[in-house]
């Protein structure tokens, strides 16, 4: 029963689980919190580095082909999803950090290896997937903290350490920790790309390891705040049920828009799952950068719960899609040979 339950949790998953659960027992505190943190720091720059990198530049001119199919993901991640933030963050009982990551949740770009893995599964067209995922996550790199400014500053979230509105020192943390490595990464592809392409294990490896550390530092900050003392179980089983109805509410408009907007199955398919997805890789170093330290925790709180449901419903959607395609084919060569 137990492994059984388990087998729904990727692997990083746990580890994240985990990484939480250590943050809580025993946070970096003091001299030891400084160092975390700024290796954390060290984390991010790192992580959109190897981003910027790993982007090649036909995927960046092929994000701009195709573009009724990117235009309608562009618009469901950072117009329709914003909009269905705000309202939840507006449901009654919600703490204070905690509504502002609902709506910093819906501001975060895409997924890019779930995405394109759930379009091959389902048989959708998996080169288009590839686009529409690294182009929101391209431009997620800009806008996402954009939005951030702009819906988030009369919540009182702190963002950037201020009461209100995104500060100079945020602004220059997120050119200097997002946009300089990323841009510099890519600049530097012909030259480091063969050796990324060479060690990918090891690059995961880093990857993971900075999301985990920035997880840990900032849990840690909050659990010494009192994270756990203002977020009860009631509330986790609040965020939950919030995030799969979020999630239920964007699977529905993504696929009824696919058929309004007479998109093929290959194509409806990428909108529904590139459309759907919310990226834990970029939320997690962007809140570190936008948000004071004692606050990052809560507001991670519903990014990660929603990471682990769209991996669970969009696995068995995936599976779905994968059999009714197995069906029709099996039909049409019944036919065939008849």
């Amino acid at each position: 029963m137990i492994r059984r339950f388990l087998s729904f949790f990727e692997p990083f998953i746990l580890m994240l689980l985990g990484t939480v659960l250590l943050a809580s027992v025993l946070p970096a505190r003091g001299m030891w919190g400084r160092i975390a943190s700024d290796a954390a720091d060290v984390g991010i720059v790192l992580l959109f580095f190897l981003h910027g990198a790993k982007l090649s530049r036909d995927a960046i001119w092929e994000g701009a082909r195709n573009w009724r199919l990117h235009l309608a993901v562009v618009a469901t991640t950072f117009v329709v999803f914003p909009l269905l933030g705000l309202a939840f963050a507006n449901v009654p009982g919600l703490v204070g950090p905690v509504a502002a990551g609902m709506v910093f949740l819906t501001l975060l770009p895409s997924t890019v290896q779930s995405s394109i893995a759930f379009t091959a599964i389902a048989r959708g067209n998996v080169a288009a997937a590839v686009c529409s995922a690294s182009f929101s996550n391209l431009i997620g790199i800009v806008l996402t903290p954009a939005l951030v400014a702009v819906t988030m500053s009369g919540m009182g979230s702190g963002i950037g350490g201020q009461g209100s509105g995104i500060s100079l020192a945020a602004v220059e943390s997120i050119v200097l920790q997002l946009l300089v490595p990323f841009v510099a990464g890519h600049l530097l592809r012909p030259w480091v790309g063969g050796v990324i392409a060479r060690h990918k294990g090891l690059l995961g490896i880093v990857d993971r390891g900075s999301i985990l550390l920035v997880v840990y530092t900032a849990f840690g900050a909050a659990v010494v705040e009192g994270l756990w003392s203002r977020v009860s179980g009631a509330d986790l089983a609040l965020i939950g049920g919030l995030c799969a109805a979020l999630l239920g509410i964007v699977l529905l408009f993504t696929w009824l828009a696919g058929r309004m907007l007479g998109f093929s199955r290959e194509d409806r398919i990428v909108l529904l799952f590139c459309g759907s997805k919310k990226s834990l890789a970029s939320g997690v170093p962007m809140a570190g950068v936008l948000f004071p330290a004692a606050q990052v925790g809560a507001v991670l709180l519903p990014v990660m719960l929603f990471h682990q449901i769209q991996l669970i419903a969009c696995a068995i959607i995936a599976r779905r899609y994968a059999d009714a395609a197995s069906v029709a084919e099996g039909k049409a060569e019944a036919a065939a040979v008849i």
